[in-house]
This record gives C-alpha cells, structure tokens and sequence, in this order.
C-alpha cells in the first residue's frame, strides 16, 4: 500500500530538518527520510566536527608557542583517542538535538531509510530495518547532498573498494585514533587546506598535492601566496601544478605517484572534490533532471522540472555551504507556507575557510571585478598593522577590500587573519545595507579590538 503524505523530505540536512518542521507546524503532514544520521553533512561529518576537531590542533599550535608569550611548558603531545572522543561528544550533542527536535514535532514522522523515485510523486524506501516502504506527496523536497569524490588514479579505485584503512576521507581521517606518520592530502582546496594543518598541528608530516598551480583556485593571487607562506611556514609541504599518476599499497606503506617522484607515505586524504549523490534517486523515473556532473536542475524558486518537486542544500549545485542550505530553507518555507516570492537570485554568498589564520571572504575578487570592467579602488592592509592582532601574537595574513570607485560601495573582501570570518560579517552587514566604505572608515569602534582595524584599512590603498 503506498501512504500519502501532505509533503516529503529526503535527507535531513542542515535545510531538511528545519524545513520539515516548518511544513509539520503549519498542518501538514509530513515524513523526512534520512538514510544514515539526522543533520546531515553538516553536524556528522562536516561543520561540527572538523571545526571542533581545529580547535584541538590551534590549542596544539599556541602550547609550542607558548614561549613567544613568555609562558613555559614542556614538549606537547597530543592524544588521538581523546581528540577524536572530543568531536564524538560534541556531534553526538547536535546529532541528538536535532532527533529530539523532529521526534516532538507534531505531524512529522522521521523514516529511516533509502528513498528512490518509481513515480513521479511516489518513492519508495528501503528501510533501515528490513524490508521497504511506499510513500507518494503532492510536495517533495530533495536533500540527499554530496559525497566524496573518488578521482581517477590508477591503482586508487582498488584501494577504496577494499576499504583499505591507508586511504581516507573528510568522514574516516575523523575516527583516526593514531596520528599518521605522514599525511598526503589530495587537493588543494578548502577541506584539503583544513585537514592539512590540522594534523601538521597534530604532529603529523603533511603533504599536499594539486593538480592546479593555486591553492583554492577562485581566489586572488595575492591572496593564495599569502596562504602558501603561511602553510609552509607551518611546516606543510607544497606540491603544485602536480598530478597524481598511481597509487600502490605495500604493506602499510602506500607507494604515490606524482608529478614523476614516488613519494611514500602512511595515509592519502581523498580531499580533490566531491560528487552529488542524486544518482540514488532513480531521478529518471520522476522527470527530475540533473546536469551532466548529477546536479539536480533549479529555478530560482527551487523548483525543479516537475512542478512540486524541489531541490535544496549541496545536491542542486552551486556553493556548497550550510548557510546556504539553510537559505534554501527559508526561500522554501516563505513560498510554501507563507506570501511567496522568495527567490535565491542574487543572494550574498559569504565564506570561512577555517585555516589558521582564518580567511574570511565576502563578494566578488579583484580578479572578477576586473573581469566585469568595473573601475575599482582596492584598500590592502597586512595583519602586522593591527593592533589587536599585534597584541595577541597574530598576524599573519592581509586584509582586502574591493570597493566601486564610482559609487564607493564595497564590492567584496577578502581578510586573512585571525577571526578573519567575524571581521568579513562585518563588512557584509555594511554591502548589506548598501553603505559607501567610508561609514566603515569613518566608524566608531571599540579599542582595541579587530574591528578598529576598519578605521585604518582604507587608508592603505592599492597603487595602479
């Protein structure tokens, strides 16, 4: 017997879980599908415990440089087992909140299970504990993220299948209960930066290889040498412009092939991409179409090709950030439960890459500003100029800010330093609320705290 529902989620992502309650509180009824654990990406295996997890490797870092501050302790060891236990309790925490909160929820049944499409409004689940179910709505809103991608390296592919414990991902480097000994992290992007200092912070010998010439190829060059320093001073080797040929197991020594040198190693972190997991949807049998990469097809609505069927968070593509899911979120609950016309067109994307220091970034770069042919000023300020972060023993890193020359608005930021992502909010809350640069330069801010640093920022323009 197929079961209606008023709507449907599948997968309980940081813009399922709330969106689901939303559509149960306004008096529908309503089944959120999750296969695996309640939050998705977010609280399991990304945000949550990746950032709980760099706190422990900063600690790590400030202990060896507790001299520098004329404070004095002994050599610094650090406990995978605890580490990891750490990022157990504190997911373990918002795992259990979010379960609680949908189990409460009044017209919202939780479903533990596979969904895939046999009709354009039916699915069927395989459920978690035997057996399937069939369940059909008039709404149904997709959730299922991304994955990580496997790339095409002889020899790798075997490796992964076996599930050898040499190879690792963003989910599995996480449950490590000992340090590797030496770390090659394939990619160069933001999860490859993170996890790179982290366990070079760890203790860990760290490697990254990029098949690019950059790191995290959308930013500004000046901003990604100032990365690059920062990583090699940290001790990380660099290899750029570098492609990754083949990889063998030997025992527990994998055997890396790249860029014509064999380098050995005790561990490979998979961190080059990652994949939309559509592809178990049975999307062809609901006429949800998806792009050429497995990305599910939107309007700005976040309607797909079939008129009730929507898609929100990573698995329709674009910028794959929980703020964003939880956007998503709300564009859905306003036109479903609310006046309507809410659209995802032309919304601010910021983001953290949370190295350390972090870098905050909000707009658009220089490189595209000028690819757009706007005139533009840019205000450039190293973090060694900061009092705040002279005082505090961190300043490494840069700040800078794209502004219009004309209307004297700011266009986008990049700010490099420490707490880089509260200083870059900043300025967003200025583009925001459509303020020239000069209400920042001109502002009154306590002293001394980072944010004074906006004072001072537009003095320091960049020369054509």
């Amino acid at each position: 017997m197929t079961e209606k529902y008023d709507a449907i989620i599948v997968g309980s992502g940081q813009g399922g879980n709330p969106l689901a309650m939303a559509l149960a509180r306004s008096g529908k009824r309503t089944a959120i599908v999750e296969v695996k654990h309640v939050g998705g990406t977010c609280v399991n295996e990304g945000c949550t415990p990746t950032k709980t997890m760099v706190a422990s490797g900063r600690v790590a870092y400030l202990d060896r440089r507790s001299a520098d501050y004329g404070v004095h302790s002994g050599e610094v060891f650090v406990n995978m087992s605890e580490v990891r236990n750490r990022k157990r309790g504190v997911v373990d925490e918002f795992r259990t909140g979010s379960e609680k909160s949908l189990e409460k929820t009044e017209h919202l049944e939780l479903i533990r299970g596979r969904a895939s499409f046999i009709a354009p409004k039916e699915l069927t689940i395989a459920l978690n504990e035997g057996g399937s179910k069939t369940i059909t709505a008039d709404t149904i809103v997709l959730n299922v993220g991304l994955r990580n991608a496997v790339p095409k390296v002889d020899g790798l592919r075997d490796l992964v299948d076996t599930k050898s414990p040499l190879i690792l991902n963003n989910e599995s480097i996480m449950e490590l209960d000992q340090l590797p000994e030496h770390l090659v992290v394939l990619g160069g992007g933001y999860i490859g930066i993170e996890f790179g200092q982290m366990f070079r912070r760890f203790g860990s010998r760290v490697t990254i290889i990029n098949d690019g010439p950059k790191l995290l190829g959308r930013e500004d060059a000046d901003i990604v040498e100032e990365v690059k320093q920062i990583l090699v001073e940290d001790g990380i080797e660099l290899l750029l412009g570098t492609k990754l040929s083949s990889v063998e197991a030997a025992g527990s020594v994998l055997r890396i092939n790249a860029g014509g040198k064999t380098i050995e190693a005790s561990h490979l972190l998979l961190a080059a991409g990652r994949v939309p997991n559509s592809d178990s949807l049975n999307c062809e049998k609901s006429g949800v179409a998806c792009d050429e990469r497995g990305y599910i097809k939107v309007n700005d609505q976040l309607e797909t090709l079939v008129p009730g069927i929507y898609a929100i968070g990573d698995v329709k593509g674009g910028p794959a950030f929980t703020h964003i899911s939880y956007d998503d979120y709300r564009v859905l609950k306003t036109n479903l439960t609310g006046d309507g016309g809410a659209s995802i067109r032309g919304r601010m994307v910021p983001y953290t890459v949370f190295m350390d220091p972090q870098l905050g970034r909000i707009g658009i770069t220089e490189t595209e500003a000028r690819e757009q042919g706007k005139k533009i000023r840019v205000a450039k300020m190293p973090m060694k100029s900061v009092a705040r972060a002279i005082e505090t023993g961190e300043t490494r890193g840069v700040m800078k800010i794209v502004v219009d020359a004309e209307s004297e608005q700011i266009l986008g930021a990049a700010i490099l330093g420490i707490e880089g992502g509260e200083v870059a909010s900043m300025i967003q809350i200025a583009m925001m609320g459509g303020l020239k640069y000069t209400a920042l330069q001109n502002g009154i801010f306590s002293h001394p705290t980072l944010s004074e640093a906006l004072n001072n920022v537009f003095s320091h323009w960049v020369e054509e």
